[in-house]
């Protein structure tokens, strides 16, 4: 197989670039049970990774302001795993989007590790994204021409890690989603599951204090999107990293920690799941892949 120089895969990596920053349209769900939409404190000595204070982001349409986010404030501690939900129009992707430094607030304060993102500028807040958060797309945006190993490596290139590192650092996040075995694969020849599965790697391999992933599952059937949110949990409860899942599926939403609604620019409930959802268990108690059993 032909294998690109690094400049090749660095023109690819521009080309990518746009794609790896979109963020994609997310339906409607009905409402939770949960309790009041109060700001939830950290317990003592659980270090704060994220912190809002009263985040406004307001766009202008023509002569109309359109208030996406209403006074925001918002604590998620370092080991964390949310799931943001809410309808259409709820905030929660502009939210989502002020997470991942993708945006600023145009009013309030955003520390990331105790940096105050909302006075960044546009290329610091590149390389805060590029070090500090790892993003996975329902659309997995993962270079066409370009093998599974080659599109992990894509977030290497922009900082600046050699040649044989990406390589050993690519193929040490493969492994850890599964997917040794399809190193010089094309996106064309992966499965919607292993695909998302590069894209997990890729998110991984520059060490990010955060995953931020948006609708990771909806373009996956049933038991993909649990294996995948399988490897979540996995990493979240391994790696201590904290993983934010931003979904309209109430089911996918019970494989994490804790739920953050949003409606009409504000949090409307934020609370604990109870009763979560074991993704291994889940997994062992599906029927058998192949199992075409007639429900008619």
């Amino acid at each position: 197989m032909h294998l690109r120089s690094s400049q090749d895969l660095e023109v690819e990596a521009a080309g990518a670039a746009e794609a790896i920053n979109m963020s994609s349209h997310i339906e409607a769900i009905g409402p939770l049970p949960g309790d009041d939409s109060r700001e939830r404190k950290l317990p003592a000595g659980q270090d704060g990774l994220i912190r809002l204070e009263r985040v406004h982001k307001t766009y202008r349409l023509g002569d109309i302001e359109v208030h996406a986010l209403r006074g925001v404030s918002l604590q998620i501690g370092r080991g964390e795993f949310v799931a943001i939900m809410g309808p259409s129009g709820s905030g929660k992707s502009t939210m989502m989007n002020i997470i991942g430094c993708l945006d600023r607030p145009t009013k309030g304060q955003y520390l990331l590790e105790g940096i105050d993102v909302s006075t960044v500028d546009k290329p610091g807040l590149a390389d805060i994204r590029n070090k500090k958060v790892g993003f996975v797309f329902q659309s997995f945006n993962l270079v066409p021409r370009t093998s599974a190993l080659e599109n992990v490596e894509l977030p290497m290139i922009y900082a600046g890690v050699g040649s044989s590192e990406r390589k050993r650092r690519a193929r040490a996040a493969l492994n850890e989603v599964g997917l040794s075995n399809r190193e010089q694969s094309m996106p064309n020849q992966l499965s919607g599951g292993q695909q998302q599965r590069v894209a997990l790697a890729r998110a991984l391999v520059n060490n990010p204090s955060l995953i931020l992933a948006d609708e990771p599952t909806g373009a996956l059937d049933t038991r993909t999107s649990v294996e995948v949110m399988e490897i979540f949990q996995r990493l979240n409860r391994e790696r201590n990293l904290t993983v934010i899942v931003v979904t309209h599926e109430p089911d996918i939403a019970q494989y994490a920690k804790r739920i953050i609604q949003f409606r009409d620019g504000r949090i409307h409930r934020d609370f604990a799941v109870e009763s979560r959802k074991d993704a291994t268990q889940v997994l062992a108690e599906l029927p058998p892949e192949g199992d075409d059993e007639d429900q008619s």
